[in-house]
């Protein structure tokens, strides 16, 4: 069990607000656990130094009901009175007229806030993002292990695919072979659709699954993951089905190298950018720096790319303990195609821990 009174804490300690709102999305449902849809029905949560309030719809009262682990203060609302009493309710029983709200800018909507405003004009709004993605960035034990699970269990799945895919698969077929062996290997979600680019389709490092259809001797390149509880997995595999070319080995084994030496260089208190420049520099040693042409790694977690740490150059942050993050360094190479090598860590305490661990090979695994 997700242990949410120490992540409520964690928010209540934020300084300069009186009481912190949010909206449906991955920051109530990782202070809460609590899932709704960003709808025209209104929910908004409430965390004042007394506890959790929320503003919800009747009709979701149940998801309350059944977490005994939370102490929430509820102001429903029906369909038929609408939402603006419940709004006004919770201003003047929580004695927030006039104070000071943190917001997540880059969620909360103006509908919201201004219903809110149009009740008490004096209420003062206060950007919190920063200090909630700080919060986030340091994943605690229970959200490694959850990350862990989902990360196994999709190789699992990739390791059962390929023993099923062959030349004249499409990348459709195999995208969608991909997602199926994912959910039955245990994990309840998908982090984001499998992606999978064949030959020149893999030069495009954001690019997306066609009707293509795979042949002997070119790249496959497998982007995909799922999740549990939504926590991912984003793993990237490079392989080819029969015999590469020389170019095509040596892309790959730079690659490999790039991201071997990317996780060397990783540790508490390494600024992001060193692990970026350590990928960056053995791959334009090689000479394909003007290939490789994204960062090398974003943070992941409960919101999927998730905005700390940030793996590229010219990040001077400096790694944490609790921070995961990806490692894809990659080269693309127009008209032949691209390689990606992508794995998991997360900063410990004295240095790093790899959580993903199937096969860097270009060739497939025997």
């Amino acid at each position: 069990m997700l242990d949410y009174k120490a992540r409520i804490d964690d928010l209540q300690a934020i300084s300069g607000v009186d009481a912190v709102m949010l909206v449906p999305g991955s920051n109530m449902i990782y202070f809460t656990g609590l899932e709704f849809h960003l709808s025209e029905r209104p929910v908004v949560a409430i965390f004042t130094a007394e506890g959790l309030s929320i503003i919800i719809p009747q009709l979701e009262l149940q998801k309350i009901t059944k977490r005994p682990d939370l102490e929430v203060n509820a102001f429903p609302w029906s369909d038929t009175e609408g939402h603006m009493g419940a709004f006004a309710k919770a201003i003047h029983d929580l004695g927030l007229t006039g104070k000071r709200i943190g917001i997540d800018g880059m969620t909360m909507r103006v509908t919201e806030w201004m219903n809110f405003q149009s009740i008490d004009p004096t209420l003062q709004v206060v950007p919190v993002e920063r200090e909630l993605i700080n919060i986030r960035a340091h994943k605690k034990a229970d959200e490694v292990e959850l990350m862990r699970a989902a990360i196994q269990a999709s190789e699992r799945a990739l390791e059962q695919l390929l023993r099923e895919v062959k030349p004249g698969m499409t990348e459709r077929q195999i995208s969608a072979r991909l997602s199926e062996l994912v959910l039955s290997e245990g994990c309840n979600g998908l982090a984001f659709d499998a992606l999978i680019q064949t030959g020149p389709n893999s030069d495009n490092p954001h690019g997306f699954v066609t009707d293509r259809a795979l042949q002997a001797g070119e790249f496959l390149l497998i982007d995909f993951g799922g999740s549990i509880d939504g926590y991912p997995a984003d793993i990237t595999r490079t392989f080819c089905i029969g015999q590469p070319t020389a170019e095509m080995q040596k892309i790959y084994n730079t690659v490999l190298a790039a991201n071997l030496a990317a996780q060397a260089v990783a540790k508490p208190g390494v600024p992001m950018g060193a692990v970026d420049r350590a990928a960056r520099g053995v791959i334009e040693a090689a000479g394909y720096g003007p290939y490789f042409t994204h960062r090398t790694g974003h943070g992941l977690g409960l919101g999927g790319h998730e905005p700390i740490p940030q793996i590229a150059s010219n990040m001077d942050d400096l790694l944490e303990p609790g921070m995961s993050f990806t490692i894809e360094p990659g080269i693309y190479v127009p008209g032949m195609g691209g390689v990606r090598i992508e794995d998991n860590v997360v900063i410990t305490e004295t240095g790093l821990d790899v959580l993903t661990s199937f096969p860097r090979s270009l060739q497939l695994p025997g």
